[in-house]
């Protein structure tokens, strides 16, 4: 089969982004435009602001991802676009500008997920490095800012279909390390500054319980079923999601789930906070850090106390331990063959090292994407939307924004 070539657009938060990928396994541009600098003196995402960098930003990053592509707008073979979930006002500047791309230049649109995006932004890279060997079922851990999913991955043919067998009950843990970084001073993306210095603290310093989840999820329960707590879980049951056939899964009030909470632990530091008196050095780190356009780790370091920095090392380990327990939880009850721990989260140290030793002690084999690749980027829409482009799965003009949306 000839060689087809994508051109993705990514606007689902703050990032403009535009890739092309070739038949959905080598990367032949991504750019990323970031709106860090826009949204920082507020210590996050200010939707109105984001969508009107989208606007501004648009046009030359995807002029510059056919640049550097060697391609042109009328070379390409198709067009995608993420259509969810993310912020409605981001969503529609990239899918308002595909539409008329695809309108103009009488090409196909493909409308994709942003969740499997990230998913494919795995398997993009290993296709590269020549690696076709992904064994099924897969567990995907889709980690970031907005989200905390565990999917069963598995493939018919070339469609792709997912099971979500966990999610976030609140905050996702990207959230909860942005919004812990902003109550201690550290300004924002607050997870890539508690990675940083969470080394330089001890992290079995301040203790921190896990969340154990009983009651049960008002967003996935139906009326007069029992929905199945993420916590202990009966032999029987395990066995159950264990020993099923991937073609025929069995009812959700039996399938086992592992969710997540994180808003306990974000209540649990500020409870620190104030029990240990760090008001006042926050806020003279605060004021501090805000007078420099882009500090160092050594900045950090300078106006971070050992209590501070004890504190910041034990969340991180708190939130690491929760999040690959759950998860290699879920593989275990799942048999699951591989493992994807991919999203923004996903490029934080720690985390990378617990799930490589872990998931090796195990014997089950874990991929992540590389770090440019775990953010968001438009390489991974364009390599999610390759499977849709061989099955003809094509959107119509009518297409809009699903903030909301959810994967199957």
């Amino acid at each position: 089969m000839a060689d087809v070539y994508i051109l993705g657009i990514e606007s689902s938060c703050d990032e403009t982004a535009a890739a092309v990928v070739r038949s959905g396994e080598k990367m032949m541009s991504n750019v990323v435009f970031s709106q860090i600098a826009t949204h920082q003196p507020y210590g996050g995402v200010v939707p109105e602001l984001a969508s009107r960098e989208h606007l501004r930003a648009i046009v030359p990053v995807v002029r510059k991802a056919l640049a550097d592509a060697g391609q042109t707008y009328q070379s390409v073979d198709a067009l995608a676009v993420t259509q969810g979930p993310g912020l409605a006002g981001a969503l529609l500047v990239g899918i308002s500008y595909a539409k008329a791309l695809a309108f103009a230049l009488e090409k196909p649109l493909i409308a994709v997920n942003h969740l499997e995006g990230h998913i494919h932004a795995v398997l993009l890279e290993e296709r590269q490095k020549e690696n076709r060997e992904i064994k099924f079922p897969v567990l995907a851990l889709v980690v970031s800012g907005g989200h905390t999913h565990l999917y069963l991955a598995s493939q018919r043919a070339q469609s792709w279909n997912y099971e979500n067998i966990g999610h976030t009950r609140d905050d996702a843990a990207g959230e909860a390390f942005d919004k812990v970084a902003k109550l201690l001073g550290l300004g924002y993306p607050g997870g890539p500054v508690i990675d940083q210095l969470s080394t330089h603290g001890d992290p079995t310093a301040v203790k921190f319980s896990s969340s154990h989840l009983k009651h049960p999820d008002r967003r996935t329960a139906r009326p007069g079923a029992k929905a199945p707590a993420s916590e202990g879980l009966s032999i029987a049951a395990l066995k159950r999601c264990a020993t099923q056939d991937q073609g025929s899964p069995p009812a959700l009030e039996n399938r086992p789930r592992f969710d997540f909470s994180y808003s306990g632990i974000k209540t649990a530091v500020l409870r620190y906070v104030e029990t240990h008196n760090l008001r006042g050095a926050i806020e003279a780190r605060r004021k501090e850090l805000a007078g420099m356009t882009k500090p160092r780790l050594e900045d950090y370091l300078a106006h971070c106390d050992p209590e501070t920095l004890d504190l910041v090392a034990s969340f991180q380990r708190a939130m690491v331990e929760d999040l690959v327990g759950k998860t290699l939880a879920a593989a275990r009850a799942c048999g699951v063959a591989t493992l994807f721990v991919t999203g923004g989260v996903a490029a934080n140290h720690e985390l990378r090292q617990r799930f490589e030793l872990d998931a090796a002690q195990e014997g089950l084999p874990v991929y992540f994407p590389s770090r440019p690749l775990a953010t968001d980027n438009a390489a991974m829409i364009a390599a999610a939307a390759y499977p849709k482009f061989l099955a003809r799965d094509f959107a119509s003009m009518e297409v809009s924004a699903e903030a909301g949306m959810a994967l199957r």
